[in-house]
């Protein structure tokens, strides 16, 4: 079963997102988002958080699991690692980006923390690499692809069915190679055997 979590940041587009929905998906609301669950059309399985932007007057959760105000994790991370420790196949992360720069990063790598994870928003598509886990990229031919590098080098890469296709090579931590590629194949394929990336897909136009 997949888990879906759903932040209070930034949806502007509730038809787009129900687009990648399914009927069987276990919906975990991180406080405010709440608000995305009830645009679209959803009565989530459980809400977590402080409820400290919690709107009023919107039916919460079948169940709720409150924490204090002061604590060291956000309700973002606390529905990650809810996520994580009930051993969900999947995990699709939804409304976890906006203004808020620094959420916005902190989410992204809550991809780490979740088996066959994604987060996507109107415009993008995020998936974290892990050395020697291949990913494959089906059905986005014609679309922008990024692999960024993160914590260090990402090493002996492999990229095939792109424009620009790696074979063993290095993509080096805080240097843009591997961006604005673009995927050739409906059946596309990145992996790394060292090191840890993102790979985004960009859906606009």
């Amino acid at each position: 079963m997949r888990a879906v979590i759903i932040g209070s940041g930034d949806i502007n587009d509730y038809k787009y997102i129900k687009g990648f929905l399914r009927d069987d998906d276990f919906f975990i609301c991180a406080d405010g988002g709440i608000r995305h669950a009830a645009g679209l059309g959803i009565e989530p399985e459980i809400l977590i958080g402080d409820f400290d932007s919690m709107p009023k007057g919107i039916k919460t959760a079948a169940k709720v699991i409150r924490y204090p105000a002061k604590k060291d994790f956000t309700d973002g991370e606390l529905c990650a690692e809810y996520a994580a420790e009930h051993g969900f196949s999947e995990t699709l992360f939804i409304g976890m980006t906006g203004t808020r720069l620094d959420h916005t990063i902190n989410n992204i790598l809550l991809l780490f923390k979740c088996v066959n994870s994604k987060l996507i928003n109107e415009h993008n598509e995020i998936i974290p690499l892990c050395a020697g886990a291949g990913i494959e990229i089906k059905n986005k031919r014609g679309k922008t692809l990024s692999l960024i590098p993160l914590n260090g080098d990402l090493e002996n890469v492999a990229m095939r069915g792109f424009e620009y296709p790696l074979d063993g090579e290095t993509l080096y931590f805080g240097a843009a190679r591997g961006n604005s590629n673009v995927v050739t194949s409906d059946n596309a394929f990145i992996s790394a055997k060292k090191g840890k990336g993102l790979i985004i897909i960009n859906n606009g136009e």
